[in-house]
């Protein structure tokens, strides 16, 4: 039995791992792939698909928006496409929605496939619509609320395109028209401006201290005054920096919440 399939994720490089994936696999037809949720809303009514690989993070129309909007006559199996942590994957187990986080593991695509089959296989279209319900009232909050800052970037370095979250990032320092992400003992360099990236960022969770650096403020540990009135700050991973006298403002707002 062939089965209809569509993908939905803006990002070029998570639809191309996943329609070679599908190459290999004759059970399964896929029919279109679309950057965009709204584009993806199309496409289901269009083809009524069996199978949905379905970006959660998408500008514009989430994945969880995209959910809401669905024709209940014609519910498609899902299978999420997210770089969300482990403990917020636990919503998906608990309703026994499957997902593949990113970048894609052929193993766990394999096992996503194989579960997939399984529900075609045994469907029905109350089940699979009431479990999405139950999950989009889970994440409700973030879907009414998506933070207008970046919680991931991309990095591209020739054929190579390798992801980074911002929670993981310690410090940004400026290198030209590049920023370095300080991540750990690894140092990738971004082709973003410091400036540009400091609008990306959280400012409740990323401080300019400095025209060429920029820390997250859980990793500082500690401040120092130095003879001349300099500031400097220690962070976490041992990095000793600057605050310039123009940024020294941002630094007393962090402490004036504490």
């Amino acid at each position: 039995m062939k089965h209809k399939v569509l993908i939905v994720d803006d990002e070029p490089l998570a639809r191309r791992g996943v329609r070679a994936r599908l190459e290999s696999l004759p059970d399964f037809i896929l029919l279109d792939d679309c950057e965009d949720g709204v584009a993806g809303l199309k496409a289901i009514r269009r083809h009524q698909p069996d199978l949905v690989f379905l970006d959660i993070q998408m500008p514009g129309l989430s994945g969880f928006d995209m959910l809401k909007r669905l024709p209940k006559n014609r519910i498609p199996v899902i299978i999420f496409l997210t770089a969300y942590d482990q403990y917020a994957l636990r919503a998906f187990e608990v309703h026994a929605l499957d997902y593949l986080l990113k970048p894609i593991d052929d193993e766990r695509f394999a096992e996503a496939i194989s579960r997939a089959r399984c529900q075609l296989k045994h469907r029905t279209e109350d089940s699979i619509e009431e479990r999405l319900r139950e999950l989009i009232a889970a994440h409700d909050p973030v879907a009414r609320r998506p933070s207008p800052f970046a919680e991931r970037f991309t990095l591209r370095a020739g054929s190579k395109i390798t992801f980074v979250r911002a929670d993981e990032i310690d410090w940004i320092e400026a290198v030209g028209d590049y920023a370095g992400l300080h991540v750990g003992n690894r140092t990738p360099l971004m082709r973003e401006t410091i400036n540009r990236l400091e609008t990306r960022l959280d400012p409740e969770k990323f401080i300019r201290i400095h025209r060429s650096a920029i820390v997250q403020a859980s990793r500082i540990c500690e401040l120092r005054t130095l003879p001349n009135r300099e500031l400097r700050v220690r962070l976490t991973s041992g990095a000793d920096l600057k605050v310039s006298r123009t940024y020294r403002d941002g630094i007393d707002r962090w402490l004036a919440r504490k």
